[in-house]
Order: structure tokens, then sequence, then C-alpha cells
């Protein structure tokens, strides 16, 4: 048996000026591209061959553009060409992929696929929780489900999930199996979608319980992605299986559960202005006290270079005169790392930060200080930090998320005895959520502004919860791909 590997992965962000070119994506062949999966080596997969095509993953962002899209399908379409016999395809994808004059990449990705493959060869696709499955991508594929954890601990879980269950697809002999498909109509940002609280933790709890029933290959619910303006963004839901009745009876369960949950999302923190969560934060005895820098968020699409929050952090007064300690990362500007790599560790520095990319909320912000550290890291490229009183800065020449605790103590900083933390994320990943002692959501502007509402949809197909808080009930009826 010989299964194919290949796809291409990025979360884009329309409402962001960033661009996601050849330099933003890992491109991934040969060796390299199976070792990036370890349980390819498991019992299940004896007797499969693995092929590895081309992979290509890039950190959020703004969308493609076209001329790296164009050539990266067609490696793949290329690479399908001279594979030669292949019984399966493991297509894995993030699903928010977008790119600059197009709508619904992932769909004319997966149709492109097919075509190249034909008919007999069966796909099978591994996705994110926040991706958009259109009729397009769900018709185009064999096997699709996505994660169930949000944050995404399940993320590598679900890609052997994904593989697993093609190759026993295939072993059995079974064929392909049925999708009940159905697009729920609500888009909602991730940090009130998280499976650390209500209502998501129930509904994808249940998830799991169907998908483990008889008659039911697998079952998925995508939140889909809300900072992205294509009509394909909503929530979605797949139950495959060979039973006809009970996946479309179960695809109805989820999907009406979904709906009827639509105005119980809430945020994983409680939320504020940046300034009420910066005066909560002095106030409290809790240390470190963690706040999130939504708006710009790198890992839901931002540009990481907005600078507004740094900018209103500098005009307060208890971080500049050094009676309270903070870190802010960060923000991206490889021009005012150079600045500071030119003065040099331990001494002054007046830099123009940030508001190059995405100059919308504040524009270039001007920081003077004393150059803390310079570092090189693998990620980030070359790293400053600048100090202005009680205040670290974290500049970075790429574009990072800063998710773990390493990202800081590589830069000489120490979260853990520091009073305030400002992230630039949504809601914390699993090290950063043990860390905080306490924690605010911040809804700061960007390209990933929390508030859908300011943000100016206006591609999405209405009537769209919460844009229409008062639409009728719909059709809630799966359709079987």
């Amino acid at each position: 048996m010989r299964i194919g590997i290949a796809g291409m992965a990025i979360e884009s962000s329309t409402f962001s000026p960033h661009r996601a070119g050849a330099d933003d994506f890992d491109v991934w062949r040969g060796d390299a591209l199976l070792q990036r999966y370890d349980f390819l080596g498991k019992e299940w997969a004896e007797g499969v061959e693995w092929v590895p095509l081309v992979h290509a993953r890039s950190l959020p962002g703004g969308a493609v553009v076209g001329e790296f899209y164009d050539e990266l399908s067609a490696e793949i379409m290329e690479r399908i060409g001279t594979a030669g016999h292949l019984d399966g395809l493991f297509f894995d994808i993030h699903g928010a992929m977008s790119v600059v004059g197009r709508e619904d990449a992932e769909g004319d990705l997966a149709t492109r696929v097919r075509a190249a493959l034909g008919d007999d060869v069966m796909i099978s696709t591994s996705m994110d929780l926040h991706g958009n499955v259109s009729r397009e991508l769900g018709g185009a594929v064999d096997l699709i489900t996505c994660y169930r954890m949000a944050p995404h601990e399940d993320a590598m879980e679900s890609r052997e999930r994904t593989a697993r269950n093609l190759v026993e697809r295939l072993k059995s002999g079974l064929g392909k199996p049925k999708k009940a498909w159905i697009q729920v109509p609500v888009l909602l940002p991730g940090e009130k979608t998280s499976t650390r609280i209500e209502p998501a933790a129930s509904i994808y709890q249940r998830v799991g319980e169907i998908a483990d029933e008889p008659g039911v290959l697998d079952a998925a619910v995508w939140v889909g992605y809300a900072w992205a303006d294509e009509p394909r963004c909503k929530a979605a839901v797949v139950v495959m299986g060979d039973d006809e009745a009970l996946i479309t009876t179960r695809a109805t369960e989820l999907a009406t559960a979904y709906w009827d949950a639509r105005a119980d999302f809430e945020f994983v923190a409680p939320t504020g202005t940046l300034h009420e969560c910066v005066d909560a934060g002095l106030k409290s005895t809790a240390r470190p006290f963690l706040i999130s820098d939504s708006g710009d968020n790198p890992t839901a699409g931002g540009a990481g270079d907005v600078s507004w929050t740094l900018r209103e952090l500098l005009m307060v007064e208890d971080l500049i005169s050094g009676k309270a300690t903070a870190i802010h990362a960060s923000i991206t500007d490889p021009d005012a790392v150079k600045a500071c790599v030119a003065a040099g560790v331990g001494n002054p520095i007046s830099v123009a930060a940030g508001g190059k990319v995405d100059s919308g909320p504040a524009g270039p912000v001007e920081v003077t200080g004393t150059v803390f550290s310079i570092t090189e890291d693998p990620v980030g490229g070359t790293v400053a930090v600048i100090q202005i009183g009680g205040l670290h800065a974290i500049l970075t020449s790429r574009r990072k998320p800063y998710h773990h605790l390493a990202d800081f103590t590589l830069l000489g900083l120490d979260p853990a005895t520091t009073d305030l933390v400002i992230v630039k994320i949504g809601y914390l990943e699993p090290e950063l959520y043990n860390l905080a002692a306490d924690w605010l959501l911040a809804l700061t502007p960007g390209g990933v502004d929390q508030d859908l509402l300011r943000l100016g949809h206006h591609g999405v197909v209405r009537p769209l919860f919460p844009f229409d808080p008062d639409m009728p009930t719909p059709d809630l009826t799966p359709e079987l791909i």
C-alpha cells in the first residue's frame, strides 16, 4: 500500500495587511517530511509505504501571495504525477488559508489534487478546528476531520487519526465512506470557543462519543475562521460512516447543539480594554499577572508589528518609573532590531518600532531606553529587548509567537518574577496558562480584533450570527456527500 503526503497550511487574516510569501513558509520534502509525523512507524501503519511529496507550513499571517500559492500547488500536482501508483493521500492542511484575489483556497487546492489523483485514490484530510469546510472542499476529499481541543493540544493526535482512518479504510476494502456535511451560520472567534469551558467543552465531548459509535468512522465540528471575509467562513459539521441514517442523525444533532448554544459562547477569560486590564493587573496581588494583547495575535493571523499596545504601555507611569515590572511580547521590526544590534547591549537606544506593516492602529512608536539583550532565536531570528524603566519590550526580526517559558528565558527575562506579562495571544497556551496567577484578555486593535462587528465583514454570507443576532433558525439538514 502506497500513501502520499502533501499539503499547505496557514491561517490567513484578510483584515491584516501582511502578505505571506516564500519567506514565511517552511517547506518539507523527502525524509524531512516523513520525520514530521512520528506516528508513521506505529503498528497500525505496518505494510504502508509513505510517499513524501511536499508540505508547506507557515505561522498564521495575512493572505498568501498568488505567485507562491501557484508555485507550491503546481509542485504538489507535479509530484503526484511522478509518484507512481498511490492508494491514498494524507492531505495535511489548516483550512483557513486565504490567497490574494481568490476565494476558498483549500477548496481550490483539494479540487486540483483530486483531478491529479483521479477518482479511485482515497484522500484523507486533517484540519484545524478553526478551518472552514466549504461544499467544494468536503466534496473533493473522502475522509475529513479536525482537532477537538482549543488550545490545540491534540493537533498531532488528530493528524494521526486522519492517517490511521485512511489506512484502516483502505485495508478494510469497504471503499469510501459517506459524509454528512452541514454548515452552521455562526462565526465566532476562537477565544469564545475554547474547549476548556462551556459550551464548547460539552459539544466536543459529544463529538468524541459520536465518533466512537458503531457505524460512524469519525465526527468533527469546525468553529470556522472569524478573521477572513469569505462566503465559506462559518461553522461546519461532518460525520462520516457507512450507516447513512445514523451519520445524518448525528450530524443534525451536533449542528443543532452548536446553533442552540450560539449565544452562550463567552470569552475564555474576563475581558476589558487594555487600560482596564493594565490597571487591574497593577492593583492585583496575583503575580505574574498575564494580559492577552489579542488584536495582533500572530498565531491567529495578526501582522505582528502593531505597536498600539506598546505605545500605551509607554505612558503608564508605574512601568516607566520602575515601580512595577512588565514584559511586552512582541513587535516584529527587523530594522529596529538592527539598530539595537548596532547600539550594543547596555547602551542607550532610540528607535521607531512597529507599525510598518500594519500601521492602522498606531504607526511606528518611538522607543527610548537601553538595549537589554540581543539573542538569536530559531523562529524570531535576531531578537532585541529594550528596557524602559520597568518595562522590557521585545523586538523580533521575524514574526514569532511567545507561548513557552523558554521563549522568554532565552532573552534573559523571567516572566515568573515579573508583575505584568503582556503577550500577543488570545487564549493562553498551556505553559502560560499554568504560569499565570491571574489573567485578562485585552480587546486591542489589529488584524484579528476580537470585536468582529467593528472589522467590517462584507464577503460572508448573511444572515450570520453574531452579525444578525435576530436571524431565523436555519435549515440544518445535512447533505450526504
